[in-house]
């Protein structure tokens, strides 16, 4: 659920950019990171779970939209039997955001 008021909205990205050595595989793993990636290798989800899960958790893009990342990953053509490719777009092109630098 994405919230109403910009109070409610609770920072993932940069929560844990105050850890010391967070860019080290082991700490972040020791500090919660990856744990959604892990669950769903080992539960074997289905791709409309995972973009479900995505949905639900109102994650939005980084860019000055805040597109919900769901519903952009609920685009990609499914079962088309064609290679399908998912791009990010890391340029730094909107003025003051200065995002992409975390990514």
């Amino acid at each position: 659920m994405i919230p109403k008021d910009p109070s409610e909205v609770r920072s993932i990205t940069l929560a844990r950019t105050h850890v010391p050595n967070m860019r080290r595989l082991d700490v972040a793993r020791a500090h919660g990171a990856y744990r959604v990636a892990e669950r769903v290798l080992k539960e074997k989800m289905p791709p409309s779970a995972i973009i479900d899960e995505v949905k639900t958790s109102g994650i939005r893009g980084r860019g000055g939209a805040g597109f919900p990342t769901g519903l952009k990953w609920s685009f990609v053509p499914r079962n088309s039997g064609k290679p399908t490719y998912l791009m990010c777009n890391a340029d730094e092109g909107e003025p003051g955001t200065f995002k992409d630098r975390d990514i």
